[in-house]
């Protein structure tokens, strides 16, 4: 684990493993870079995997809840990118990460080299939006990580099939860190304040079709969940309407959002790997 510190002082988490082309991982909204596992399994004997922890997540610092907001995290980007040394980036952005990589096309395209969005696009649906509103900042009601890991199952209903314990028990310690005999959030709880107002059901949602577009002449590719309530498949089909080249893969049996070890997840990084090599 090494760190870098933004402008305001705040310290950042990230960690660098494997050879070739860089491959920035941007987590979602509460998630960390645990969840890019099998991407380095899977690609670092090709690609210089580079994982990054969001302000207020994982092992990064806790902040200022007004900074947990897209364009300070895409802000945190640059500056990783200035100590890494690195002119450009090709971006695998899960959820919210996929967003702040749309926000530096359009702020600071020339540090991209690719991007690939983990189900996610300019439209999000009201559905996804408000069962993140049921969880976001509310302590764990498991007592152990072997109970969270039983009751993941359900609570992912049938948005996820066929996945085995081993995965959910590993899924669970992405989740949750063990301390004290019970379990906590592996983010800031305060998470919840900083999203809750453009989660809110009469919330304006802006137009981030913009962003999308912006993306124009970089190697594109959109990893889908066939059972996600966050990336609809109208959005997704306007999207590869706008961008015919656009590498596509869904995964079946996977909702928000895929793991990344599935077969089809891990052909669209092969095939935007490709393209920037």
């Amino acid at each position: 684990m090494k760190y870098v510190t933004a402008a305001d002082g705040v310290k950042l988490a990230y960690d660098v493993v494997g050879e070739g082309p860089p491959l920035l991982c941007l987590p979602g909204l509460t998630r960390n870079m645990e969840d890019f596992e099998p991407v380095v399994h899977g690609f670092a004997d090709r690609a210089t995997v580079i994982r990054m922890d969001f302000r207020g997540r994982g092992a990064s610092d806790f902040a200022d809840p007004a900074t947990y907001q897209v364009p300070q995290e895409a802000a945190d980007v640059l500056v990783l990118l200035g100590q890494l040394g690195l002119d450009r980036v090709t971006i695998l952005g899960t959820s919210r990460g996929g967003l702040v990589a749309m926000v530096l096309a359009a702020t600071a395209k020339d540090r991209l080299s690719g991007v690939i969005l983990n189900d996610v696009g300019p439209e999000i649906m009201t559905e996804g939006l408000s069962a993140i509103m049921t969880y976001i900042g509310k302590p764990p009601v498991y007592r152990t990580m072997a109970e969270a890991a039983e009751a993941l199952p359900a609570l992912y209903g049938d948005s996820f099939g066929g996945v085995s314990a081993d995965t959910w028990a590993v899924f669970a310690r992405r989740l949750f860190r063990e301390e004290g005999g019970r379990l906590h959030l592996r983010y800031d709880p305060r998470l919840r304040e900083a999203v809750a107002p453009a989660f809110a059901p009469d919330a304006v949602a802006p137009d981030l079709w913009p962003l999308f577009d912006a993306l124009e002449g970089l190697p594109l590719g959109l990893i889908r969940g066939a059972n996600s309530n966050l990336l609809s498949v109208e959005t997704a089909e306007e999207m590869q309407r706008r961008r015919p080249d656009m590498v596509f893969g869904e995964v079946p049996r996977r909702g928000h959002v895929p793991f990344l070890d599935e077969p089809e997840a891990q052909a669209v990084i092969s095939a935007i790997l490709d393209k920037v090599s």
